[in-house]
Protein backbone atom coordinates (compact mmCIF):
# COMPACT_ATOMS: atom_id res chain seq x y z
CA UNK A 1 0.00 0.00 0.00
CA UNK A 2 1.51 3.24 -0.82
CA UNK A 3 2.57 5.57 2.00
CA UNK A 4 2.94 9.24 2.12
CA UNK A 5 5.87 11.12 4.09
CA UNK A 6 4.66 11.76 7.50
CA UNK A 7 5.47 15.59 7.01
CA UNK A 8 2.77 15.70 3.89
CA UNK A 9 -0.11 14.33 6.24
CA UNK A 10 -0.39 17.51 7.67
CA UNK A 11 -3.40 18.99 5.89
CA UNK A 12 -5.37 22.48 5.28
CA UNK A 13 -8.02 21.36 6.71
CA UNK A 14 -10.00 19.56 9.79
CA UNK A 15 -13.28 18.77 10.72
CA UNK A 16 -14.86 16.96 13.44
CA UNK A 17 -17.06 14.15 13.04
CA UNK A 18 -19.74 12.35 15.11
CA UNK A 19 -18.64 9.19 13.98
CA UNK A 20 -15.73 7.36 11.46
CA UNK A 21 -15.65 3.98 9.92
CA UNK A 22 -12.41 2.89 8.55
CA UNK A 23 -13.65 0.21 5.90
CA UNK A 24 -16.46 0.36 3.45
CA UNK A 25 -16.92 -3.55 3.46
CA UNK A 26 -20.00 -5.45 4.61
CA UNK A 27 -19.34 -4.07 7.96
CA UNK A 28 -19.44 -0.78 7.33
CA UNK A 29 -22.11 -0.39 5.00
CA UNK A 30 -24.67 -2.16 7.42
CA UNK A 31 -23.48 0.44 10.13
CA UNK A 32 -24.13 3.22 7.45
CA UNK A 33 -27.01 1.93 6.82
CA UNK A 34 -28.12 2.04 10.64
CA UNK A 35 -26.20 5.28 12.05
CA UNK A 36 -28.53 7.23 8.43
CA UNK A 37 -31.45 6.45 10.54
CA UNK A 38 -32.74 3.36 9.47
CA UNK A 39 -34.54 1.95 12.63
CA UNK A 40 -35.19 -1.60 13.05
CA UNK A 41 -38.94 -2.31 14.86
CA UNK A 42 -40.69 -5.53 15.50
CA UNK A 43 -43.08 -6.61 12.40
CA UNK A 44 -46.29 -6.49 14.13
CA UNK A 45 -47.56 -9.04 11.62
CA UNK A 46 -44.55 -11.39 12.06
CA UNK A 47 -43.98 -14.67 14.70
CA UNK A 48 -40.40 -15.55 15.38
CA UNK A 49 -40.55 -19.54 16.05
CA UNK A 50 -38.25 -19.40 18.91
CA UNK A 51 -41.27 -18.47 21.63
CA UNK A 52 -39.39 -16.99 24.63
CA UNK A 53 -37.12 -14.44 22.36
CA UNK A 54 -40.68 -13.33 20.89
CA UNK A 55 -42.15 -13.29 24.04
CA UNK A 56 -39.44 -10.98 25.05
CA UNK A 57 -39.83 -8.81 21.57
CA UNK A 58 -43.51 -8.30 22.47
CA UNK A 59 -42.76 -6.65 25.97
CA UNK A 60 -41.60 -3.44 24.24
CA UNK A 61 -42.97 -4.08 20.16
CA UNK A 62 -43.44 -0.08 20.07
CA UNK A 63 -39.84 0.59 20.79
CA UNK A 64 -37.11 0.28 18.42
CA UNK A 65 -34.55 -3.07 18.80
CA UNK A 66 -32.02 -0.19 18.81
CA UNK A 67 -33.22 0.97 22.06
CA UNK A 68 -33.76 -2.50 23.85
CA UNK A 69 -31.91 -3.93 26.03
CA UNK A 70 -29.70 -6.30 24.06
CA UNK A 71 -28.10 -8.20 26.81
CA UNK A 72 -31.60 -9.34 28.26
CA UNK A 73 -32.55 -9.89 24.30
CA UNK A 74 -29.59 -12.15 24.04
CA UNK A 75 -29.99 -14.47 27.30
CA UNK A 76 -30.13 -18.12 26.32
CA UNK A 77 -29.63 -17.89 22.35
CA UNK A 78 -27.24 -20.09 20.74
CA UNK A 79 -25.85 -19.86 17.34
CA UNK A 80 -22.90 -19.97 15.25
CA UNK A 81 -20.85 -17.01 16.64
CA UNK A 82 -19.11 -16.28 20.00
CA UNK A 83 -20.85 -12.88 19.80
CA UNK A 84 -24.42 -12.64 21.03
CA UNK A 85 -25.71 -9.69 19.64
CA UNK A 86 -24.43 -11.64 16.50
CA UNK A 87 -26.51 -14.40 16.92
CA UNK A 88 -29.50 -12.43 18.08
CA UNK A 89 -29.35 -9.85 14.75
CA UNK A 90 -29.14 -13.04 12.30
CA UNK A 91 -32.42 -14.62 14.53
CA UNK A 92 -34.37 -11.55 13.86
CA UNK A 93 -33.54 -11.52 10.00
CA UNK A 94 -32.94 -15.30 9.08
CA UNK A 95 -34.88 -16.95 12.33
CA UNK A 96 -34.21 -21.19 12.55
CA UNK A 97 -31.57 -20.20 9.28
CA UNK A 98 -29.04 -23.18 11.02
CA UNK A 99 -32.04 -25.55 10.69
CA UNK A 100 -32.54 -24.84 6.97
CA UNK A 101 -35.47 -22.89 6.84
CA UNK A 102 -35.74 -19.85 5.45
CA UNK A 103 -38.61 -17.60 7.47
CA UNK A 104 -38.98 -14.19 6.83
CA UNK A 105 -37.52 -11.39 9.19
CA UNK A 106 -39.20 -10.40 12.11
CA UNK A 107 -38.05 -6.50 11.72
CA UNK A 108 -39.61 -4.02 9.76
CA UNK A 109 -37.29 -1.39 9.13
CA UNK A 110 -38.49 2.59 9.33
CA UNK A 111 -36.20 5.90 8.08
CA UNK A 112 -36.30 7.88 11.06
CA UNK A 113 -34.46 11.31 11.39
CA UNK A 114 -34.56 11.66 14.75
CA UNK A 115 -32.34 8.17 14.63
CA UNK A 116 -29.20 9.35 12.21
CA UNK A 117 -26.26 10.09 13.34
CA UNK A 118 -23.58 12.00 10.90
CA UNK A 119 -20.39 9.95 9.95
CA UNK A 120 -18.09 9.49 7.32
CA UNK A 121 -17.08 5.46 5.89
CA UNK A 122 -13.43 5.48 4.71
CA UNK A 123 -12.58 3.09 1.98
CA UNK A 124 -9.93 1.60 0.20
CA UNK A 125 -12.19 1.17 -3.02
CA UNK A 126 -15.59 1.59 -3.82
CA UNK A 127 -18.20 -0.12 -1.49
CA UNK A 128 -17.85 -3.56 -1.16
CA UNK A 129 -14.54 -3.91 0.40
CA UNK A 130 -12.76 -7.32 -0.47
CA UNK A 131 -15.69 -8.66 -2.25
CA UNK A 132 -13.84 -6.46 -5.11
CA UNK A 133 -10.64 -8.47 -5.01
CA UNK A 134 -11.68 -11.94 -4.63
CA UNK A 135 -11.05 -14.84 -7.31
CA UNK A 136 -13.87 -14.65 -9.59
CA UNK A 137 -14.76 -18.12 -10.44
CA UNK A 138 -14.51 -19.10 -6.53
CA UNK A 139 -18.15 -19.32 -4.74
CA UNK A 140 -19.24 -18.22 -1.59
CA UNK A 141 -19.53 -20.34 1.68
CA UNK A 142 -22.79 -19.15 2.40
CA UNK A 143 -25.90 -18.75 0.56
CA UNK A 144 -26.50 -15.58 -1.10
CA UNK A 145 -29.57 -14.56 1.13
CA UNK A 146 -27.51 -14.93 4.60
CA UNK A 147 -24.66 -12.26 2.28
CA UNK A 148 -27.80 -9.73 1.99
CA UNK A 149 -28.05 -6.90 3.86
CA UNK A 150 -30.92 -4.99 5.91
CA UNK A 151 -33.81 -3.44 3.40
CA UNK A 152 -32.54 -5.00 0.15
CA UNK A 153 -33.34 -8.91 -0.81
CA UNK A 154 -30.22 -10.28 -2.54
CA UNK A 155 -32.30 -12.11 -5.08
CA UNK A 156 -34.39 -9.02 -6.14
CA UNK A 157 -30.86 -7.71 -7.30
CA UNK A 158 -29.79 -10.96 -9.09
CA UNK A 159 -32.88 -11.52 -11.12
CA UNK A 160 -32.14 -12.73 -14.21
CA UNK A 161 -28.80 -14.25 -13.76
CA UNK A 162 -27.43 -17.60 -13.57
CA UNK A 163 -27.94 -19.12 -10.78
CA UNK A 164 -25.46 -21.12 -8.87
CA UNK A 165 -25.55 -24.45 -7.11
CA UNK A 166 -27.57 -24.74 -3.73
CA UNK A 167 -28.11 -20.71 -4.00
CA UNK A 168 -24.15 -19.74 -3.66
CA UNK A 169 -22.73 -16.36 -5.26
CA UNK A 170 -19.72 -15.61 -6.79
CA UNK A 171 -17.45 -12.99 -5.91
CA UNK A 172 -18.98 -10.55 -8.78
CA UNK A 173 -22.57 -10.89 -7.59
CA UNK A 174 -21.86 -10.20 -3.94
CA UNK A 175 -19.53 -7.11 -4.88
CA UNK A 176 -21.96 -5.96 -7.05
CA UNK A 177 -24.89 -6.13 -4.60
CA UNK A 178 -22.81 -4.46 -2.16
CA UNK A 179 -21.90 -1.32 -4.47
CA UNK A 180 -25.63 -0.74 -5.84
CA UNK A 181 -27.11 -1.15 -2.19
CA UNK A 182 -25.21 1.85 -1.15
CA UNK A 183 -26.71 3.76 -4.15
CA UNK A 184 -30.88 1.92 -3.46
CA UNK A 185 -30.36 2.98 0.38
CA UNK A 186 -28.95 6.57 -0.32
CA UNK A 187 -25.90 6.03 1.77
CA UNK A 188 -23.18 7.27 -1.05
CA UNK A 189 -23.11 10.82 0.82
CA UNK A 190 -21.51 8.87 3.74
CA UNK A 191 -19.09 7.11 1.88
CA UNK A 192 -15.69 8.23 0.63
CA UNK A 193 -13.64 5.76 -1.81
CA UNK A 194 -9.75 5.12 -2.36
CA UNK A 195 -8.81 6.13 1.26
CA UNK A 196 -6.01 5.66 2.67
CA UNK A 197 -5.98 5.65 6.44
CA UNK A 198 -2.19 6.03 8.23
CA UNK A 199 -3.16 7.63 11.73
CA UNK A 200 -5.35 7.27 14.43
CA UNK A 201 -4.71 9.20 17.53
CA UNK A 202 -6.32 9.72 20.44
CA UNK A 203 -5.88 13.85 21.28
CA UNK A 204 -7.57 15.08 24.77
CA UNK A 205 -9.89 18.11 24.18
CA UNK A 206 -7.21 20.44 25.30
CA UNK A 207 -4.64 19.40 22.85
CA UNK A 208 -7.16 19.45 20.09
CA UNK A 209 -7.66 23.02 20.41
CA UNK A 210 -4.46 24.01 21.03
CA UNK A 211 -3.60 22.15 17.35
CA UNK A 212 -6.42 24.45 15.66
CA UNK A 213 -5.07 27.54 17.44
CA UNK A 214 -1.15 27.01 16.24
CA UNK A 215 -2.50 26.55 12.75
CA UNK A 216 -5.45 29.01 12.29
CA UNK A 217 -9.06 28.21 13.04
CA UNK A 218 -12.20 29.01 10.62
CA UNK A 219 -16.17 28.06 11.15
CA UNK A 220 -17.75 26.41 8.25
CA UNK A 221 -21.45 25.01 8.43
CA UNK A 222 -20.63 24.84 12.02
CA UNK A 223 -17.67 22.31 12.05
CA UNK A 224 -13.86 23.19 12.33
CA UNK A 225 -11.88 24.18 9.45
CA UNK A 226 -8.34 25.03 8.97
CA UNK A 227 -7.29 27.68 6.21
CA UNK A 228 -3.78 28.29 5.52
CA UNK A 229 -3.98 30.10 2.58
CA UNK A 230 -7.14 30.28 1.51
CA UNK A 231 -6.86 28.91 -1.86
CA UNK A 232 -8.69 26.77 -4.01
CA UNK A 233 -7.03 24.61 -6.56
CA UNK A 234 -9.40 23.24 -9.28
CA UNK A 235 -6.97 21.55 -11.43
CA UNK A 236 -6.10 18.70 -8.87
CA UNK A 237 -9.62 18.32 -7.64
CA UNK A 238 -8.83 19.70 -4.22
CA UNK A 239 -9.72 22.48 -1.74
CA UNK A 240 -7.31 24.00 0.50
CA UNK A 241 -5.80 20.52 0.24
CA UNK A 242 -9.06 18.63 0.88
CA UNK A 243 -10.44 16.48 -2.35
CA UNK A 244 -13.39 18.19 -3.32
CA UNK A 245 -15.20 14.34 -2.17
CA UNK A 246 -14.45 14.53 1.07
CA UNK A 247 -14.82 18.05 1.36
CA UNK A 248 -18.63 17.54 -0.13
CA UNK A 249 -18.92 14.44 2.49
CA UNK A 250 -17.99 16.16 5.03
CA UNK A 251 -19.92 19.25 4.79
CA UNK A 252 -22.56 16.77 4.37
CA UNK A 253 -21.95 15.02 7.46
CA UNK A 254 -21.44 18.28 9.61
CA UNK A 255 -24.86 19.91 7.89
CA UNK A 256 -27.24 16.21 7.80
CA UNK A 257 -26.74 16.49 11.60
CA UNK A 258 -27.78 20.11 12.78
CA UNK A 259 -30.92 22.46 12.82
CA UNK A 260 -30.74 25.55 10.28
CA UNK A 261 -32.56 28.29 11.54
CA UNK A 262 -35.18 28.24 7.84
CA UNK A 263 -36.15 24.40 8.72
CA UNK A 264 -37.12 24.05 12.29
CA UNK A 265 -40.23 24.90 11.29
CA UNK A 266 -40.71 22.05 8.76
CA UNK A 267 -38.55 19.06 10.86
CA UNK A 268 -40.02 20.68 14.31
CA UNK A 269 -38.34 19.94 17.45
CA UNK A 270 -37.54 16.88 18.00
CA UNK A 271 -34.52 16.24 15.86
CA UNK A 272 -31.40 17.92 17.32
CA UNK A 273 -27.90 18.10 16.91
CA UNK A 274 -26.54 14.64 16.89
CA UNK A 275 -23.19 14.92 18.62
CA UNK A 276 -21.49 13.95 21.13
CA UNK A 277 -20.20 16.83 22.71
CA UNK A 278 -19.40 16.14 26.40
CA UNK A 279 -16.43 13.65 25.25
CA UNK A 280 -13.61 13.97 26.94
CA UNK A 281 -10.99 13.24 23.69
CA UNK A 282 -10.92 13.21 20.42
CA UNK A 283 -9.67 11.15 17.79
CA UNK A 284 -7.16 12.96 14.90
CA UNK A 285 -7.70 10.31 11.51
CA UNK A 286 -5.54 11.18 9.03
CA UNK A 287 -4.34 9.74 5.38
CA UNK A 288 -5.11 10.35 1.62
CA UNK A 289 -7.30 9.93 -1.40
CA UNK A 290 -5.61 8.66 -3.96
CA UNK A 291 -7.03 9.32 -7.57
CA UNK A 292 -6.05 8.29 -11.22
CA UNK A 293 -2.20 9.20 -12.09
CA UNK A 294 -1.10 8.67 -8.85
CA UNK A 295 -1.72 11.25 -7.49
CA UNK A 296 -2.41 11.62 -3.40
CA UNK A 297 -4.20 14.35 -1.95
CA UNK A 298 -3.98 14.29 2.12
CA UNK A 299 -6.79 14.71 4.75
CA UNK A 300 -6.84 15.17 8.42
CA UNK A 301 -10.41 15.35 10.64
CA UNK A 302 -11.14 15.08 13.89
CA UNK A 303 -13.91 12.40 14.91
CA UNK A 304 -15.64 11.54 18.42
CA UNK A 305 -16.18 8.11 18.00
CA UNK A 306 -13.81 5.43 15.51
CA UNK A 307 -15.11 2.61 14.34
CA UNK A 308 -12.69 -0.19 13.00
CA UNK A 309 -14.35 -2.09 10.01
CA UNK A 310 -10.98 -3.36 8.14
CA UNK A 311 -11.71 -6.77 7.79
CA UNK A 312 -8.66 -9.44 8.31
CA UNK A 313 -7.77 -9.89 4.47
CA UNK A 314 -4.82 -7.30 4.62
CA UNK A 315 -1.69 -9.01 5.59
CA UNK A 316 -1.75 -12.81 4.49
CA UNK A 317 0.07 -14.80 6.91
CA UNK A 318 3.98 -15.66 5.53
CA UNK A 319 6.08 -19.09 6.55
CA UNK A 320 9.06 -16.81 7.20
CA UNK A 321 11.06 -19.24 4.72
CA UNK A 322 14.15 -18.61 3.04
CA UNK A 323 12.68 -18.18 -0.55
CA UNK A 324 9.64 -16.71 0.45
CA UNK A 325 10.03 -13.33 -1.46
CA UNK A 326 10.75 -14.81 -4.90
CA UNK A 327 8.74 -13.91 -7.28
CA UNK A 328 7.52 -17.38 -8.38
CA UNK A 329 6.23 -17.35 -4.53
CA UNK A 330 2.43 -16.12 -4.09
CA UNK A 331 0.10 -15.52 -1.37
CA UNK A 332 -3.69 -14.94 -3.07
CA UNK A 333 -5.55 -16.89 -4.54
CA UNK A 334 -6.38 -13.63 -7.49
CA UNK A 335 -2.37 -14.48 -8.23
CA UNK A 336 -2.83 -17.91 -9.69
CA UNK A 337 -6.07 -16.69 -11.82
CA UNK A 338 -4.17 -13.87 -13.24
CA UNK A 339 -1.40 -16.19 -14.09
CA UNK A 340 -3.58 -18.88 -15.64
CA UNK A 341 -5.59 -16.06 -17.61
CA UNK A 342 -3.70 -13.48 -18.75
CA UNK A 343 0.25 -14.98 -18.99
CA UNK A 344 -0.67 -18.21 -20.22
CA UNK A 345 2.45 -20.07 -19.03
CA UNK A 346 0.48 -22.51 -17.13
CA UNK A 347 -1.14 -25.96 -18.21
CA UNK A 348 -1.18 -29.49 -18.82
CA UNK A 349 2.34 -29.14 -19.49
CA UNK A 350 3.89 -27.04 -17.17
CA UNK A 351 5.44 -27.95 -13.91
CA UNK A 352 3.30 -28.13 -11.17
CA UNK A 353 1.59 -25.56 -8.91
CA UNK A 354 2.49 -25.99 -5.23
CA UNK A 355 -0.32 -24.94 -2.65
CA UNK A 356 0.95 -25.05 0.92
CA UNK A 357 -2.27 -24.65 3.03
CA UNK A 358 -5.22 -27.01 4.19
CA UNK A 359 -8.13 -24.13 4.44
CA UNK A 360 -10.80 -23.19 2.06
CA UNK A 361 -8.64 -20.65 0.46
CA UNK A 362 -5.99 -23.13 -0.49
CA UNK A 363 -8.69 -25.52 -1.87
CA UNK A 364 -9.87 -22.67 -4.09
CA UNK A 365 -6.37 -22.81 -5.25
CA UNK A 366 -6.84 -26.49 -6.03
CA UNK A 367 -10.26 -26.01 -7.72
CA UNK A 368 -8.76 -22.86 -9.78
CA UNK A 369 -6.05 -24.62 -11.07
CA UNK A 370 -7.51 -28.23 -11.60
CA UNK A 371 -10.12 -26.44 -13.79
CA UNK A 372 -7.22 -24.96 -15.89
CA UNK A 373 -5.92 -28.83 -16.32
CA UNK A 374 -2.50 -27.30 -14.00
CA UNK A 375 -1.19 -29.84 -12.42
CA UNK A 376 -1.05 -29.03 -8.28
CA UNK A 377 0.89 -30.75 -5.34
CA UNK A 378 -0.52 -29.95 -2.03
CA UNK A 379 1.10 -29.72 1.08
CA UNK A 380 -0.02 -29.35 4.99
CA UNK A 381 0.91 -29.58 8.33
CA UNK A 382 -2.13 -31.51 9.21
CA UNK A 383 -2.96 -35.00 8.73
CA UNK A 384 -5.56 -35.48 6.17
CA UNK A 385 -7.66 -37.51 8.68
CA UNK A 386 -7.23 -34.26 11.30
CA UNK A 387 -11.08 -33.70 12.71
CA UNK A 388 -9.62 -29.97 12.52
CA UNK A 389 -9.81 -29.46 9.13
CA UNK A 390 -12.55 -27.41 7.54
CA UNK A 391 -14.11 -29.73 5.28
CA UNK A 392 -15.33 -32.04 7.94
CA UNK A 393 -18.03 -28.81 9.12
CA UNK A 394 -19.30 -28.88 5.39
CA UNK A 395 -21.92 -30.41 4.07
CA UNK A 396 -21.87 -32.73 1.10
CA UNK A 397 -24.89 -31.53 -0.46
CA UNK A 398 -24.09 -27.71 0.26
CA UNK A 399 -20.12 -27.99 -0.74
CA UNK A 400 -19.87 -30.50 -3.07
CA UNK A 401 -16.59 -29.17 -4.51
CA UNK A 402 -14.92 -28.90 -1.36
CA UNK A 403 -15.46 -32.50 -0.65
CA UNK A 404 -13.66 -33.27 -4.02
CA UNK A 405 -10.73 -31.77 -3.05
CA UNK A 406 -10.94 -33.29 0.39
CA UNK A 407 -11.06 -36.53 -1.22
CA UNK A 408 -7.66 -36.14 -3.49
CA UNK A 409 -5.96 -34.68 0.08
CA UNK A 410 -6.86 -38.17 1.71
CA UNK A 411 -7.02 -40.69 -1.78
CA UNK A 412 -3.62 -38.83 -3.82
CA UNK A 413 -1.48 -38.51 -0.70
CA UNK A 414 2.68 -38.89 -1.17
CA UNK A 415 3.32 -42.26 0.25
CA UNK A 416 5.83 -42.02 2.99
CA UNK A 417 9.45 -43.17 1.84
CA UNK A 418 12.89 -42.97 3.23
CA UNK A 419 14.10 -41.84 -0.19
CA UNK A 420 15.06 -38.11 0.16
CA UNK A 421 15.17 -35.74 -3.15
CA UNK A 422 12.66 -37.17 -5.05
CA UNK A 423 11.75 -35.05 -7.86
CA UNK A 424 8.39 -34.50 -10.62
CA UNK A 425 9.98 -37.26 -12.54
CA UNK A 426 9.14 -39.99 -9.46
CA UNK A 427 6.47 -42.60 -10.54
CA UNK A 428 4.98 -41.86 -6.84
CA UNK A 429 3.34 -38.49 -8.07
CA UNK A 430 -0.14 -38.47 -9.40
CA UNK A 431 -0.27 -36.66 -13.01
CA UNK A 432 -2.80 -34.23 -11.84
CA UNK A 433 -2.67 -33.91 -8.12
CA UNK A 434 -0.49 -34.77 -5.11
CA UNK A 435 -1.37 -33.88 -1.38
CA UNK A 436 1.80 -34.08 0.76
CA UNK A 437 0.35 -34.25 4.72
CA UNK A 438 2.24 -33.86 7.54
CA UNK A 439 4.56 -31.41 5.53
CA UNK A 440 6.27 -28.25 6.15
CA UNK A 441 7.90 -26.35 3.66
CA UNK A 442 11.54 -25.10 5.04
CA UNK A 443 12.84 -23.15 1.58
CA UNK A 444 12.41 -22.07 -1.63
CA UNK A 445 15.16 -21.64 -3.87
CA UNK A 446 16.15 -19.72 -6.85
CA UNK A 447 15.59 -23.04 -9.75
CA UNK A 448 12.53 -23.48 -8.36
CA UNK A 449 12.65 -26.09 -6.40
CA UNK A 450 10.85 -25.94 -3.07
CA UNK A 451 12.66 -28.14 -0.25
CA UNK A 452 9.72 -29.57 2.53
CA UNK A 453 10.40 -32.37 5.19
CA UNK A 454 8.08 -35.11 6.00
CA UNK A 455 6.60 -35.95 9.35
CA UNK A 456 9.32 -39.08 8.91
CA UNK A 457 12.33 -36.27 8.94
CA UNK A 458 13.17 -37.28 5.37
CA UNK A 459 13.89 -34.12 3.43
CA UNK A 460 11.80 -33.67 -0.44
CA UNK A 461 13.06 -30.94 -3.70
CA UNK A 462 10.18 -30.95 -6.05
CA UNK A 463 10.43 -28.62 -8.79
CA UNK A 464 7.32 -26.16 -9.36
CA UNK A 465 6.14 -23.31 -11.39
CA UNK A 466 4.59 -21.48 -9.47
CA UNK A 467 3.55 -21.58 -5.19
CA UNK A 468 0.98 -20.14 -3.52
CA UNK A 469 0.86 -20.20 0.55
CA UNK A 470 -2.25 -20.10 1.66
CA UNK A 471 -2.58 -20.12 5.46
CA UNK A 472 -4.34 -17.18 6.30
CA UNK A 473 -4.29 -13.78 6.87
CA UNK A 474 -3.67 -10.78 9.46
CA UNK A 475 -5.36 -7.51 9.75
CA UNK A 476 -3.27 -4.40 9.11
CA UNK A 477 -3.88 -2.46 11.98
CA UNK A 478 -0.41 -0.25 11.71
CA UNK A 479 -1.73 3.09 11.63
CA UNK A 480 -3.23 2.56 15.41
CA UNK A 481 -0.80 2.75 18.48
CA UNK A 482 1.43 -0.67 18.96
CA UNK A 483 -0.34 -2.00 15.29
CA UNK A 484 -3.15 -2.56 17.42
CA UNK A 485 -2.13 -5.24 19.87
CA UNK A 486 -3.18 -3.00 22.72
CA UNK A 487 -6.71 -3.86 22.00
CA UNK A 488 -6.49 -7.66 21.79
CA UNK A 489 -7.35 -10.03 24.13
CA UNK A 490 -3.37 -10.59 24.62
CA UNK A 491 -1.63 -7.82 23.97
CA UNK A 492 1.60 -9.50 23.67
CA UNK A 493 0.25 -11.11 20.39
CA UNK A 494 -0.77 -9.15 16.66
CA UNK A 495 -4.72 -9.34 16.32
CA UNK A 496 -5.78 -11.88 14.46
CA UNK A 497 -9.66 -13.05 13.97
CA UNK A 498 -9.09 -16.57 15.41
CA UNK A 499 -6.35 -16.63 18.10
CA UNK A 500 -6.62 -12.56 19.13
CA UNK A 501 -8.97 -10.84 18.41
CA UNK A 502 -9.86 -7.49 19.51
CA UNK A 503 -11.16 -7.22 23.01
CA UNK A 504 -14.46 -5.26 22.97
CA UNK A 505 -17.82 -4.79 25.33
CA UNK A 506 -20.23 -8.01 23.90
CA UNK A 507 -23.02 -5.49 23.55
CA UNK A 508 -21.84 -2.23 22.42
CA UNK A 509 -18.44 -3.28 20.21
CA UNK A 510 -17.14 -0.84 21.97
CA UNK A 511 -13.36 -1.32 22.29
CA UNK A 512 -12.42 -2.82 26.85
CA UNK A 513 -9.06 -1.01 26.47
CA UNK A 514 -9.82 2.51 24.63
CA UNK A 515 -12.94 3.90 25.06
CA UNK A 516 -14.62 5.99 21.78
CA UNK A 517 -13.07 2.94 19.39
CA UNK A 518 -15.26 0.26 18.31
CA UNK A 519 -15.13 -2.52 16.39
CA UNK A 520 -16.83 -5.10 14.28
CA UNK A 521 -16.54 -7.70 11.86
CA UNK A 522 -13.59 -10.10 11.35
CA UNK A 523 -11.85 -8.11 13.87
CA UNK A 524 -13.58 -9.65 16.46
CA UNK A 525 -14.05 -13.25 15.46
CA UNK A 526 -16.99 -12.50 12.84
CA UNK A 527 -15.66 -14.25 9.46
CA UNK A 528 -19.15 -14.65 7.65
CA UNK A 529 -21.50 -11.74 6.63
CA UNK A 530 -24.87 -13.32 8.27
CA UNK A 531 -23.01 -12.26 11.46
CA UNK A 532 -21.23 -9.24 11.74
CA UNK A 533 -24.65 -7.45 11.13
CA UNK A 534 -24.82 -7.59 14.68
CA UNK A 535 -21.77 -5.65 15.52
CA UNK A 536 -23.87 -2.83 13.42
CA UNK A 537 -26.46 -3.11 15.89
CA UNK A 538 -24.46 -3.03 18.43
CA UNK A 539 -22.97 0.43 17.76
CA UNK A 540 -25.90 1.43 16.61
CA UNK A 541 -27.51 1.01 19.51
CA UNK A 542 -24.82 2.24 22.47
CA UNK A 543 -24.20 5.32 20.29
CA UNK A 544 -27.97 6.10 19.93
CA UNK A 545 -28.30 5.84 23.66
CA UNK A 546 -25.95 7.95 24.65
CA UNK A 547 -26.80 10.55 22.59
CA UNK A 548 -30.05 10.44 24.60
CA UNK A 549 -28.55 10.45 27.84
CA UNK A 550 -26.61 14.02 27.36
CA UNK A 551 -29.80 15.18 25.52
CA UNK A 552 -31.88 14.99 28.69
CA UNK A 553 -28.88 16.05 30.83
Amino acid sequence: MPLLEESSLLTECARTVPVVIIGNGPSGICLSYLLSGYTPYLDPMAGHPNTILFRKLQEAKQVPITEQDLEYLCEGLEGRSENPVAVLFDTLLHPNADLGFEFPSVLQWRLEKKHHIPHLVLGKASPGGAWHAMEGSMLTISLGIWMELPGVNYRDLNLGKRRVSNDRATPEEISSYYKNYVKIMGLQKNFVDNTYVTSVQKLHRSHEKSLRNEKGTGQMNGCDYRNKNGTENGQNGTINGFSNEIQNAMENTCTSGEIREKDKDKRGKEEVKQSFGNSKALWEVRGYQQFKGDTNVPFSLFAENVVLATGASDSPARLGVEGEDLPYVFHSVRDLGVAVSCHGNLGPSSDPVLVVGAGLSAADAVLCARNRGVPVLHAFRKSADDPGLIFKQLPKTLYPEYHRVYHMMCSHAYPSSPVANNTTTSPSLFPDYTSFPEHCVLSFQPDMHCVMRGSNGVLRALKVSMVLVLIGSYPDLFFLKDQGRYLGLDSSRPISCKQNPIDINPYTFECNAEPGLFAMGPLIGDNFVRFLKGGALGIAGCLLRRIKQMNKK
